[in-house]
């Protein structure tokens, strides 16, 4: 089994900061690409963040040089530094990992999410 839990999420007043971070844990034999999805109220999950194995990350325009994604991989976490937060950023964010795990026979990669984090951004 493999864990995934995000921290960090809260409210933030527009123009801020904040900083999520996901660490999985469990039967893992090696991490694939890390990332980050959100849905807002109303509107379909999309992607924000990626980030392959050897730490090419990849941004949504709507993000980009705003979001940082970084990864570490002796903790199997990554962390997303989200500045300039506007209301539009208001979501849940979800982590999503592609792990390497062994099977009955053979290995295999899934993915797997988690429950997700709260960010608002209001005055």
């Amino acid at each position: 089994q493999v864990q995934v839990v995000e921290s960090g999420g809260g409210l933030v007043q527009p123009g801020g900061s904040l900083k999520l971070s996901c660490a999985a844990s469990g039967s893992i034999i090696r991490i694939n690409d890390m990332g980050w999805i959100r849905q807002a109220p109303g509107k379909q999950r999309e992607l924000v963040t990626s980030i392959t194995s050897d730490g090419n990350p990849i941004y949504a325009d709507s993000v980009k040089g705003r979001f940082t994604l970084s990864r570490d991989d002796a903790k199997n976490t990554v962390y997303l530094q989200m500045n300039s937060l506007g209301p539009e950023d208001t979501a849940v964010y979800f982590c999503n990992v592609n792990a390497v795990v062994q099977g009955p026979t053979y290995e295999y990669s899934r993915d797997y999410l988690g429950e997700g984090v709260l960010v608002t951004v209001s005055s």
